[in-house]
């Protein structure tokens, strides 16, 4: 939108963006007056866990430093669900004006260069997952109750729902569906897919979009992975398509389910690479509360055709894609995006094929599927062996990441799951 269509809006003020390692959404804001502006922002941020707890890592964190947050105007965009607000997501830049060597977004768009120099582009799209408490409550109350993908939920809800669909879609989204899901007091919506990293953009704004009408009906929204221990959680699955042109690899090849060679080449580097990428996109402890057996959470590492327990499951069909189900909403949605394409450039050069594809519930076969990290610790280790994310995050990010995910788990320790959950509970 240009400023002259955000001021018949209404808007007077501009939120600009961007993820921090821990996947929590930092801001800065400015009038619509100096748009476009750069507000300075400090690198300490790379340091921060979830808790807003600093840690340094090796390269980044401390006090020292400035940079300035650039928007990204094409994306610029009032809030509907936030009056006389708008929204940019915004790359980090040094003073001198070079990209910051840590900034989530710019490694995205690299990852996206990276790609195209197969040829290739990517489609993506994320799932939300949320649950929606009484925000008058300081425990946690579920707004509504009911059957589970019930007719009740939704009429508890519908008032609600109508009202957030027309706000995302004036937002410039578009809403593929939306429901009343399992875990309690919970809610899905989607989001048509988009190029990578305006997909992570669509993340981040639907997300916002979603917290800020919650607000206005008196309920507060969390994406945090568990609010009950004992119950399912919240996932933030990744749907990613590789094309060819116009040309779908994920169709019409001779591989198996319709695979072109390039395409299962893509999904097996994936597939390697998915227990060091849990540490980007479901390392905080609380995510390993709903990393649990036969809950549909993806928890094994292993593919199949529309196979909910397995971590990869491919769809097929007009739209074919693979669905990543182990991921959640403490992911930084650039950096996971980012990492995803990162892994599957390896498939494609080093020409792998996938394994035999499971079918059924992995927890009550004979073992011989590999589960997933089962701690930050397995998590994090995997992802400092991993030198294929060494190489395309960087050793500053890379260790960022690292410290970031390490330092949340020590913090976390002492806590059982309920202390854990209740810690975490608003954090995104």
């Amino acid at each position: 939108m240009t400023p002259e269509e955000l001021r018949a809006a209404g808007v007077t003020l501009v939120e600009l963006s961007f993820v921090d390692n821990a996947g929590i959404t930092r801001v800065k804001t400015v009038p619509l007056e100096r748009m476009p502006a750069a507000p300075g922002v400090s690198p300490c941020f790379d340091a921060f866990g979830a808790d807003d707890v600093m840690v340094a890592g090796r390269y980044l964190g401390g006090p020292d430093g400035d940079l300035r947050l650039v928007p990204d105007t094409a994306r610029l965009v009032a809030l509907r669900a936030q009056p006389g607000w708008a929204w940019a997501p915004a790359d980090r830049y040094e003073q001198s004006g070079t990209p910051f060597v840590a900034c989530q977004r710019t490694f995205a768009q690299r990852q996206v260069a990276a790609l195209a120099a197969h040829g290739l582009h990517a489609l993506a799209a994320f799932e939300h997952e949320w649950v929606l408490g009484k925000a008058d409550s300081a425990d946690f109350v579920p707004a509504f109750d009911g059957p589970a993908y019930g007719q009740i939920r939704l009429e508890q809800v519908a008032a609600y729902a109508v009202d957030l669909v027309a706000d995302l879609q004036a937002q410039g989204l578009s809403v593929q569906q939306f429901h009343p899901e399992y875990a309690t007091a919970q809610l899905e919506v989607s989001v048509a897919e988009n190029d990578p990293v305006s997909a992570a953009d669509d993340a981040v704004l639907t997300r916002h979009t979603i917290r800020a009408r919650s607000l206005a009906y008196g309920w507060r929204a969390t994406f945090a992975p568990s609010v009950d221990p004992d119950g399912a959680g919240s996932g933030a699955h990744l749907h990613l398509s590789v094309h060819d042109g116009d040309h779908s690899l994920m169709s019409g090849g001779d591989g198996p389910f319709g695979l072109r060679t390039q395409g299962e080449a893509f999904l097996a580097g994936v597939l390697r690479e998915l227990p060091a990428l849990i540490a980007i996109g479901a390392g905080h402890p609380v995510s390993f509360l709903r990393a649990q057996p036969s809950r549909w959470a993806g928890i094994w590492q292993a593919w199949g055709h529309e196979t909910r327990e397995t971590a990869l499951r491919f769809i097929t069909g007009p739209s074919a894609n693979a669905e990543l189900k182990c991921f959640d909403a403490t992911a930084n949605p650039y950096l996971l995006i980012g990492c995803v394409i990162a892994a599957g450039i390896a498939g494609l050069e080093a020409a792998m094929r996938l394994p035999e594809p499971v079918t059924g519930d992995p927890a009550t076969g004979d073992g011989s599927v590999p589960r997933l990290p089962t701690s930050v610790e397995e998590a994090a280790a995997a992802f400092e062996g991993s030198s294929v994310l060494e190489a395309a995050l960087g050793p500053e990010l890379h260790d960022a990441i690292l410290t970031v995910r390490r330092a949340e788990a020590e913090r976390c320790a002492a806590l059982d799951p309920v202390a854990l959950t209740s810690a975490v509970r608003w954090r995104w």
